[in-house]
Order: C-alpha cells, then sequence, then structure tokens
C-alpha cells in the first residue's frame, strides 16, 4: 500500500493554512490540530490551483 504522505510539499501547505487563514492553529497545534473542514478547504484550494495551472499550460 503506497503512503498517501508527502503529496504536497510542507512550504505548499503553509502558504494554503495563510491563505485559508487557520496557519496560527497550524504553529499552535501542529497539522493534528486542524478542523476536518479546514483540512477538506485546503484540499479543494490545492485542487483549484492544479487545475488553474493546468489551463494555463493548455
Amino acid at each position: 500500500m503506497m503512503s498517501r504522505r508527502g503529496v504536497m510539499s510542507e512550504s505548499f501547505k503553509v502558504e494554503l493554512a495563510k491563505e485559508l487563514g487557520f496557519y496560527e492553529v497550524v504553529q499552535r497545534d501542529g497539522w493534528g490540530g486542524i478542523k476536518a473542514s479546514d483540512a477538506g478547504n485546503m484540499v479543494k484550494r490545492s485542487i483549484q490551483i492544479a487545475q488553474e495551472q493546468l489551463v494555463q499550460k493548455s
């Protein structure tokens, strides 16, 4: 079974957390301290960014 760790770089996750407004929680409690909804929003935003990059390339 493949590990899911490392799909997003740490710096990318930090940028997303800052953009989405919960980086203070990450600093205080680590990634395990964020809410499930925040994690979901990170995934949604990263997909949006990937889609935008694909559109720019085509």
